[in-house]
């Protein structure tokens, strides 16, 4: 995001123009996806499901590889003398504590609300490591598979694409804060030449394209849910023009936030949307059998840390096992959607930090924050299944895990208005990060964007549009978990390459590092 703070005179300011052509490209491919869809809603989903198989089983333990090494990258570089690298001048510009709380809440979600309470369930149906499901060992090892999940690696990812793009901004003061004038670097490009052209031109489509890849899952996660929450407790159907309606709904309200812009609009609703999650949270685990969640919590971290490497290295190929490329590939490649945008993220927040506070800020405080909301909701609904009072897993099985959530939270004290509260959340966490996503959208199709300056307030309003048409035609085919898994698969795998070379332009920048500036 850009620094708001920085004011400039208007003829200082080049004239930024938007991208004609990115946006000519990206609608194409928008409303040919959207007229499929529509078209083939059955034979959409036959494809996607079999393209998802095809492409993770020939690049699945690739994936997994990959995030163990980035894991491995991270920490030596963290724990070496590299991470005593500054990076850049002058002292931090956020609290050390305001500074890990934004890492916290980035790792906190609209769709991950249905997955703290869902995720284990899917994993006592069926989990890893060659455990059947349907067992006391498989619902004791779900919840530490959900922690694997959303813990370190996921992080050491986000770290590993945070310190190369702080540090060739930073600390070789980079003009511009963008994937294209990275890769041109660490390639030794001329970002004037032809050749970084056409390679800046193809990481901003391949941005926007995950960007919409990553969204659309999370979109239709979450308006399924609330949907199905609505309408258990009104009384009415679960009909497409419901969800239709609470799409619109989310659409207005980050559109308007959009509108007022990022200092009265988004940050606001930014804030509002963390507050109410860390609150949620705390009612789960004080109103449900806090002793339970805690212990569970504890036996289901210990499990975790104890079995991360064969959880990271487990392929299942003797077996012909498919959890590994069901799950831990798919959220691998879910967290790469957003790696680009969070590594510009954590570089605008972290100037005067140094490495080593980047890799452990992300990891540490991005653990804590996601671990905290799984283990309350995850260990409660576990309690609920255990005590026989909701069988989470058959409803998950025979109906839908949306309707699970309404039943585990309308069974608390005041289940009726912790529902509404949970339901309202989830709306405000989508509408913040559609808004974010919409800024990032349009900066990445303005041409010549300064620092202090926006994109223009037409264009953000038109990305808010475009970024809600996927996943409404994702909700009008009622569309399988396997289709919008697809979504994030395809749009995310060519990321995989982009972080590949950020491991290759650390040890370059690194290497070269004058430890006597």
């Amino acid at each position: 995001m850009l620094d708001n703070s920085v004011v400039l005179q208007q003829d200082e300011i080049p004239a930024a123009k938007n991208d004609k052509t990115l946006i000519s490209i990206s609608l194409v491919f928008v409303f040919i996806t959207i007229a499929l869809l529509m078209m083939y809603p059955d034979s959409s989903q036959v494809m996607a499901k079999s393209m998802f198989h095809g492409l993770t089983s020939n690049i699945g333990s690739m994936v997994q590889l990959f995030g163990f090494i980035a894991v491995c990258v991270v920490l030596y570089v963290g724990t070496s003398r590299f991470g005593t690298i500054k990076l850049g001048e002058g002292t931090p510009e956020y609290s050390d504590m305001s500074w890990l709380f934004m890492f916290i809440c980035a790792g906190l979600g609209s769709a991950t609300m249905y997955w703290a309470f869902m995720e284990w369930a899917y994993y006592y149906n069926n989990t890893g490591l060659n455990i059947s499901g349907h067992t006391n060992e498989s619902l004791r090892t779900s919840l530490s598979y959900v922690f694997f999940h959303w813990g370190i690696t996921p992080w050491a990812i986000y770290a590993l694409a945070s310190i190369t793009m702080a540090y060739h901004f930073h600390v070789n003061k980079a003009k511009g804060l963008n994937l294209s004038s990275l890769v041109s670097s660490i390639l030794n490009l001329d970002e004037n030449s032809n050749v970084s052209r056409i390679i800046g031109r193809t990481l901003d489509l391949t941005f926007l394209f995950a960007t919409f890849g990553g969204l659309i899952l999370t979109t239709t996660i979450t308006i399924g849910t609330v949907s199905t929450g609505f309408a258990s407790l009104f009384g009415i159907e679960n009909t497409f023009l419901l969800k239709a309606v609470l799409l619109a709904f989310v659409t207005l309200t980050f559109t308007l936030s959009s509108y007022i812009g990022i200092s009265e609009g988004l940050q606001k609703i930014a804030h509002m949307a963390c507050g109410m999650t860390f609150v949620f949270g705390l009612v789960v685990l004080f109103l449900g059998d806090t002793t339970f969640i805690i212990d569970f919590f504890v036996n289901s971290l210990g499990l975790s840390l104890s079995n991360f490497v064969e959880m990271s290295l487990f392929t299942d190929v003797t077996n012909n096992g498919t959890f590994n490329k069901d799950w831990t590939v798919f959220y691998w490649l879910y967290w790469i959607t957003y790696t680009p945008g969070v590594s510009i993220f954590v570089t605008r927040i972290s100037k005067g930090r140094t490495i080593r506070q980047v890799v452990f800020g992300l990891i540490a405080g991005g653990c804590v924050g996601c671990w905290f909301f799984f283990g309350s909701l995850s260990g409660y609904a576990v309690d609920m299944f255990n005590s026989g009072a909701i069988n989470v897993p058959e409803i998950l099985t025979s109906t839908s895990g949306d309707l699970a959530i309404a039943q585990l939270i309308s069974n608390l004290p005041m289940g009726t208005f912790l529902s509404i509260f949970y339901f309202l959340l989830m709306m405000v966490f989508l509408a913040s990060h559609l808004d974010a996503t919409a800024y990032t959208v349009a900066a990445v199709s303005t041409k010549d964007l300064q620092q202090g300056q926006d994109p223009e307030r037409s264009l953000r309003l038109f990305w808010c549009i475009m970024l809600s048409l996927l996943p409404l035609a994702m909700l009008y085919i009622n569309a399988s978990l396997s289709t919008l898994k697809t979504a994030v698969t395809l749009t995310a795998a060519p990321f995989i390459v982009v972080l590949i070379l950020c491991i290759f332009g650390l040890k370059k920048f690194l290497s070269n590092h004058n430890f006597g500036k």
